[in-house]
């Protein structure tokens, strides 16, 4: 089990997702934000590492405007060597990564315009992923997407819009149940025509239930991981205490995190923790975790 957080890391003082307004466009100013944030996420990976932290959700904002009209520059190219070198760490150091597009990425939209850019978006993704040089094991998270009132025909349309999709994407592509749309057994029966790998999401499984207990939800989302794709990811947090359903809680509940683990103990996967103070949360899990079998603190960096 490696666990994490995504994106931001809160202990230091450097962001990996800093952008500009589309009216201050430049290639100067583009070059000097991609150049913070490349060496931001290198501060964030090793602080990771030298605290037992294998898992991290790179920021979608690594590069700015990457699928808006205006980016001409081939960021590929001039930053290759830049990426070639944080792979080469991620790799030594045994980390796994992903990536979360965010909510405008509607691949089963009705509209022309959305499906054109949330086709370039995942194209982004799939981009820095593969100038890393990480394997399918590295995932690109969505979820299904809208219901546009006929649920069935939505999810046609995702299932025949992803079938038409670069094997780039396809390759990084996983999906997850949502809070209020696409509860599990609706995504588990995409994966069925599919292939995709699913993440379970504990507290939108809470939110939107299928029906199916966590042990029964891990086990039916495990079957769809296959070997190359890595062990199985989920997606855990639970409800603030004050905000309720369906808010994310602001830090970890001991308690609540310490009975699903409990409850999980059976099964392997890698845990992403979707709490508001990141990094911090994530260190009082791995406390937790000390004296489970499953945790995963190799140091192989050399």
């Amino acid at each position: 089990m490696k666990i994490g957080y995504p994106c931001i890391n809160l202990s230091l003082n450097c962001r990996s997702s800093r952008t500009f307004r589309l009216k201050n466009y430049s290639e100067n100013r583009l070059i000097d934000t991609i150049e913070n944030n490349l060496d931001c996420l290198e501060k964030i990976l090793k602080f990771n590492y030298e605290n037992d932290i294998l898992f991290f959700r790179i920021s979608s904002d690594l590069i700015p405007f990457a699928s808006h009209p205006i980016m001409q520059f081939n960021w590929q190219k001039h930053f290759n060597s830049g990426f070639k070198e944080l792979g080469d760490y991620i790799k030594k150091s045994h980390m796994r990564i992903t990536m979360h597009p965010g909510q405008y990425t509607v691949i089963n939209s009705t509209n022309l315009t959305v499906i054109e850019n949330s086709i370039k978006e995942l194209k982004y993704h799939a981009d820095v992923l593969n100038l890393l040089g990480l394997d399918s094991s590295a995932k690109i998270t969505t979820h299904i997407g809208g219901v546009y009132g006929n649920k069935q025909e939505s999810l046609n349309r995702f299932i025949e819009r992803y079938k038409n999709l670069d094997e780039r994407i396809k390759n990084h592509y996983v999906i997850e149940n949502d809070d209020k749309n696409y509860n599990l057994n609706q995504v588990l029966k995409v994966s069925k025509l599919t292939g995709i790998p699913i993440i379970l999401d504990i507290y939108h499984h809470f939110c939107n239930n299928s029906g199916a207990s966590i042990q029964e939800a891990i086990e039916k989302v495990s079957k769809t991981w296959k070997r190359e794709d890595g062990l199985p990811i989920l997606h855990y947090s639970s409800e603030h205490p004050i905000k309720g359903k369906c808010r994310h809680a602001d830090e970890i509940d001991i308690k609540h995190f310490t009975d699903f683990i409990e409850k999980t103990k059976k099964y392997d996967f890698d845990l992403m923790l979707e709490i508001k103070n990141k990094e911090k949360s994530t260190l009082l899990a791995i406390k937790i975790l000390t004296n489970d079998i499953r945790f995963n603190r190799i140091k192989i960096l050399e």
